[in-house]
């Protein structure tokens, strides 16, 4: 292959899946669904359940934001310095695939270590709150589990990208882009059957006429769904919520315990048709093509960042601090999409069950429970908001309402 390919290749491949990504992002993100009104969480919410939220969030965020920021900087401050390489040395380990592990669970190890006495802090908020009913074992094997599965995925991900860059040092990128793609598939397919049960343990919902209920409710939609699974998450939390994982043959749908015991049937019944909304729209295949396409691009850019470099075993602590620094940067963007996908969800409720009002009693609930942000700032909401805020969720209810002859009052008399 000429020298001249060889450069020009991976630009062009970059700005391929770029193009590709920022195409699939654009036509498959439902951008606008309903015209809302101004979100106002005083017209739902009292002023002892706002100052409580609020209070709430004064005691938490101060910890889980330095948490947040040393995971961050732990990882790049070794990574981008030679503190890196040093750190690669100092295991004195002589063959490359026993020492790149090595430095992989050791930085982890770290930051893990460094954020815990933060992660406790913040931890007893949420027991102080009553959110937290998880015992202090419980928790730290939580911590240790979560540290295991995402070391053996770095791990992975760092012996494979060193393996192939030996092999093939300038065309590397190539197989490695092809390969996270595929792990990414793998991963999400998985997920539901290898991870999720390692947190929490899982049962098919009793015969009765709740879960014949959801299974019609599923005829109606179209949605082929075998089985409405119960996790045992009162062991960890009192919060409200359900979820849909995995696709093809491992999709399933799942409802917390403390669903079923903390809310109304009407409202179960409407947080259903929201993860039925995530299932007729396959949203978790569609979001694990567009993470394998984001994958494939990352790699194509740490190629044109580090070039032949990945082939030295010495730059493990530099590729981790590039995987942090890129996934925090992708994150407002992630969240963005994220955040309309969850509309779409809540609109695909309102049109399955069409009941605004016990949708906004509902959120209300939901909100109360959980403890939910009503109107974070503005980084935050860009930085880890996932779903829109419960304001706004509601404002599309009544948006729903007002064009369907039923509006729904304000939760909150003055």
């Amino acid at each position: 292959m000429s020298e001249r390919a060889t450069r020009w290749a991976p630009r062009g491949a970059a700005l391929l899946l770029a193009a590709a990504l920022v195409a699939v992002i654009v036509a498959t993100t439902p951008w606008h669904l309903i015209d809302l009104p101004e979100p106002d969480a005083a017209l739902d919410f009292t002023a002892a359940e706002i100052d409580r939220q609020q209070r709430f969030r004064s005691e938490l965020l101060p910890w889980s934001t330095t948490s947040w920021v040393l995971s961050l900087l732990v990882p790049l401050a070794i990574g981008f310095s030679p503190l890196g390489r040093r750190l690669y040395a100092v295991t004195r380990i002589r063959h490359w695939w026993l020492a790149v592990p090595v430095v992989v669970l050791g930085l982890g190890l770290l930051a893990g270590l460094v954020t815990l006495p933060t992660d406790v802090m913040a931890e007893r908020v949420t027991r102080k709150y009553g959110l937290s009913t998880e015992a202090w074992d419980l928790w730290l094997r939580d911590r240790a589990v979560n540290w295991l599965l995402m070391s053996a995925a770095l791990v992975a991900i760092s012996l494979g990208l060193v393996a192939l860059a030996k092999r093939w040092r300038t065309w590397w990128w190539a197989p490695a882009a092809i390969a996270c793609a595929v792990l990414v598939l793998g991963v999400s397919f998985a997920y539901p059957v290898l991870v999720e049960p390692r947190f929490n343990d899982f049962t098919s919902m009793p015969a009765g006429a709740q879960r014949d209920e959801f299974m019609e409710l599923a005829r109606q939609d179209g949605v082929p769904v075998r089985d409405v699974l119960v996790a045992d998450a009162s062991k960890r939390t009192t919060a409200l919520n359900a979820y849909v994982s995995g696709f093809g043959s491992t999709r399933r749908l799942v409802v917390y315990d403390t669903l079923l015991s903390g809310a109304t049937p009407q409202q179960v019944r409407l947080v259903v048709a929201h993860e039925l909304g995530h299932a007729a729209e396959d949203d978790v295949l569609h979001g694990t093509l567009v993470g394998a396409l984001g994958s494939a691009f990352a790699i194509v850019l740490l190629r044109l960042l580090v070039g032949a470099r990945m082939a030295d075993p010495r730059s493990t602590a530099l590729l981790l601090a590039l995987i942090v620094a890129g996934t925090t940067l992708a994150a407002p963007v992630q969240n963005l999409i994220s955040r309309k996908i969850e509309a779409r969800a809540d609109y695909h409720s309102l049109r399955l069950t069409d009941d605004p009002g016990d949708f906004v009693e509902m959120q209300h609930r939901l909100s109360v429970r959980n403890i939910s942000g009503l109107e974070p700032s503005r980084w935050r909401y860009w930085m880890f908001a996932s779903h829109p805020t419960p304001p706004e969720r509601m404002a599309m209810a009544r948006a729903w309402g007002l064009e369907h002859g039923d509006p729904v009052p304000p939760l909150v008399r003055k």
